[in-house]
């Protein structure tokens, strides 16, 4: 459907036209959730509307992180601190630690004045690092060392450092040892927890370390888990682990809105 613009659009006559093809629309694309489009939203319009299994089945796990039990932690990986913001602002009040690693951790890491070298940072949000940090100091867990390397490819040798330690010319590609073990001592006094975003550069097989590592110790010592959609899940079912956890989310940019406390489109209009 989303080969025609006016699915995009959420067009009232298109949404007709696709509502004429049947007498009852069951929506299961939990993925599409957060979009308004015409075969998401539009059809409900016209027709009887009722959420699939699927549905049911991400929205009864999900739910449980509205008011979760005690305690909860949150583990926040991924690229850069913009895509994670309106997760961390909509969480950072529920939880009782939030456990950051991957590119984003190094923009926290210099907001607390430390050197990163060449890692990733995410400078416009810099700011936004250094105020949550003040505000939520015993909340927030930062690595304490680090997977080093002075190029961003699988071929490079890597050192493993203390965050202290790195040099103007290296970067970090994932969390170091002391830092897994760090997080799974939080980890193991969760009642509940969601993670979402890998720990390290998962395209390269030596940066994977830290996020299986964890992954394993998750379903090792029975951790309720909810994997919140998109890479961290497609890491797990890499590392045969999608199916061992409490939940993992077939949605990505769902799932994300879903943590952000937005209100998902697709879901309001079968209400």
């Amino acid at each position: 459907t989303r080969m025609y613009e006016e699915e995009e659009k959420n067009d009232a006559e298109f949404s007709r036209k696709l509502a004429s093809l049947a007498e009852i629309f069951v929506n299961d694309a939990f993925g599409s959730a957060h979009r308004a489009h015409a075969s998401t939203e539009g059809v409900t319009h016209y027709l009887p509307s009722v959420a699939g299994f699927l549905i049911e089945k991400e929205l009864n796990a999900l739910k449980e992180l509205d008011n979760p039990t005690h305690p909860f932690v949150v583990v926040l990986g991924g690229a850069k601190v913009a895509d994670k913001i309106g997760v961390i602002e909509n969480l950072v009040t529920k939880a009782d630690k939030i456990l950051i690693g991957g590119g984003m951790a190094f923009t926290f890491l210099k907001a607390e004045g430390y050197e990163v070298g060449k890692s990733l940072l995410d400078e416009e949000n810099l700011e936004f690092c250094k105020n949550i940090l003040k505000d939520y100091k015993d909340k927030i867990v930062l690595p304490v060392d680090v997977a080093v390397t002075t190029e961003y490819s699988e071929n490079e040798p890597y050192k493993t450092k203390d965050i202290t330690e790195m040099n103007e010319n290296e970067q970090g590609l994932d969390i170091g040892p002391k830092t897994v073990e760090l997080f799974e001592s939080y980890l193991k006094e969760a009642s509940i927890a969601v993670w979402n975003g890998p720990l390290g550069v998962y395209e390269f097989e030596k940066y994977k370390k830290g996020t299986d590592e964890l992954l394993k110790f998750v379903v090792d010592n029975n951790i309720k888990m909810i994997l919140g959609g998109g890479d961290i899940v497609a890491a797990a079912s890499l590392a045969g682990y999608k199916d061992k956890v409490y939940h993992a989310s077939t949605g990505g940019g769902a799932t994300l809105e879903y943590l952000e406390g937005k209100t998902l489109p697709g879901l309001e209009a079968i209400k």
